[in-house]
């Protein structure tokens, strides 16, 4: 099969792969006809983290199931399916609790699994993870669109809000306009906040955040942002999403956030070598919560309110390509071209 493989600093081509096979009988394969690249693929791609030259990329992959091992009960060959960028077991301690990203028996969908930007997944733990799309969107091209966020990007700006405890008639701060904030937005708008101040500095961007329910935009950084927050806030919001990852963006969440409010972080950490400087958070009882995004313990309820038509974070595509044209994608992103790359395979 072919499938994008990562062979240095933004060094991506697409190759000739052995396609993955049924392993366990809790396994499934499913032809992956949707995907997309992700603001944390930039990271390995711009050389910022480590990867190992030969290695499958991708972890956003939706399609249909080929076959399955003989205990999987959730799905069947022919089902249209999405997978969170983590897999699951859905029934170890972590699982039940909702914390399925520290399952016990966790995997990713790169190495013998195939690469989510390919043509085919394994996908172990099937039942835990794969999550059915019913039969009549299956073939719906603009609710696929719409609900393919929710393999990462959705579910990560949701875990953001409901970490820092947003609610109905709150104000909030999101802090970023990448793809993950955006959603962010559209997150802290479906639980009804009442506010939502979206920062960042691309206008382009934060136009879209508008459309997603932002009140008010800031189109600044460092100092200046926090200054313009607090004026927009008179002194800052008790809800503080923080979507970016960077040490810089960390120390405008907290400062934005009033004395007793919560951030609530789900960027990538970066640039934080030298530790997070946790005297902000002391002095002002900031607490601080999230962390790698959950996103399966919220599949049914964001999926639901998809097909309903309330929540649409298609958006978030600005630019698609086929999956011999990955590269392209990558490239698109790195140079802040996209805000997100859908990829047809």
């Amino acid at each position: 099969m072919r499938a994008a493989v990562f062979h240095g600093p933004r060094d991506v081509r697409v190759e000739d792969v052995p396609e993955p096979e049924l392993d366990a009988p809790t396994d499934a394969v499913v032809r992956v006809t949707h995907t997309a690249v992700c603001g944390s693929d930039l990271w390995f791609y711009r050389g910022d983290s480590d990867r190992d030259a030969g290695s499958k990329v991708g972890h956003e992959p939706m399609g249909i199931v080929e076959a399955v091992g003989d205990d999987v009960r959730s799905v069947e060959p022919g089902d249209r399916v999405l997978a969170p960028f983590k897999i699951s077991c859905g029934s170890c301690e972590f699982c039940r609790k909702g914390l399925h990203t520290s399952c016990v028996n966790g995997d990713g969908w790169g190495g013998d699994n195939g690469g989510a930007q390919g043509e085919k997944v394994r996908c172990p733990h099937a039942d835990g993870t794969l999550v059915r799309i019913p039969d009549r969107y299956a073939d719906d091209e603009d609710a696929l669109r719409s609900l393919l966020p929710l393999t990462d990007v959705m579910g990560t700006g949701h875990h953001a809000a409901v970490s820092a405890g947003v609610e109905e008639g709150d104000t909030c701060v999101v802090v970023g306009d990448g793809a993950v904030g955006l959603c962010g937005v559209l997150a802290a708008r479906r639980l009804g906040a009442e506010r939502i101040v979206a920062v960042g500095h691309h206008e382009d961007r934060l136009e879209l955040a508008e459309e997603f329910g932002a009140t008010d935009v800031v189109a600044a950084r460092g100092e200046e942002a926090v200054e313009q927050v607090h004026q927009v806030t008179n002194g800052g919001a008790n809800h503080v999403m923080e979507c970016v990852g960077a040490a810089s963006s960390m120390e405008t969440a907290v400062a934005v956030c009033r004395p007793g409010g919560t951030v609530g972080y789900v960027g990538v950490p970066h640039g934080l070598d030298g530790g997070l400087d946790l005297f902000s958070f002391f002095g002002d009882n900031v607490t601080l919560r999230g962390g790698v995004a959950p996103v399966r313990a919220y599949a049914e309820e964001l999926m639901a309110d998809v097909l309903q038509g309330t929540l649409d974070p298609s958006p978030v595509f600005t630019k698609t390509v086929d999956l011999e044209n990955v590269a392209e994608g990558y490239r698109a992103m790195d140079e802040r071209e996209a805000i997100k790359v859908l990829v047809e395979v």
